[in-house]
């Protein structure tokens, strides 16, 4: 993988993050993508693996809403387009709303210092 070497692949993920890119690994012998981000391909088990952007893409796969004293969020699982399932929240909605197969759309915000990947809703155009 492009940097494993010098760079772990959390801290690369991250690192881009915080950079303002969704990058995740794509493996060049078999072409799939995989998160979370590992040095080896879980399908395949080849080491040549790359960064890619997916298109951020994605359908709620699963949702519960976390109350707390200030204000309820939730939490989610959504399986990109290109196959990883990863865990998030969706935000700009109110968490009650977010419902299993919604379509959404990946962005970037920060939170307490630092990036985090988070959904919007992306209506049913993509």
């Amino acid at each position: 993988m492009t940097d494993s070497k010098t760079q772990g692949a959390d801290e690369h993920y991250f690192g881009r993050l915080a950079q303002g890119a969704f990058e995740i690994p794509r493996c060049r012998a078999c072409d799939k993508y995989h998160f979370y981000p590992r040095v080896v391909c879980p399908f395949c088990g080849s080491d040549d693996l790359h960064w890619a952007a997916p298109s951020g893409y994605g359908r709620v796969y699963s949702t519960s809403v976390v109350r707390g004293k200030a204000a309820s969020h939730n939490i989610c699982l959504v399986d990109l387009d290109e196959g990883p399932r990863l865990m998030s929240r969706v935000v700009g909605v109110d968490p009650e709303a977010v419902k299993i197969g919604a379509r959404v759309k990946a962005q970037i915000t920060q939170e307490d210092g630092a990036a985090l990947l988070v959904f919007s809703p992306a209506g049913e155009t993509q």
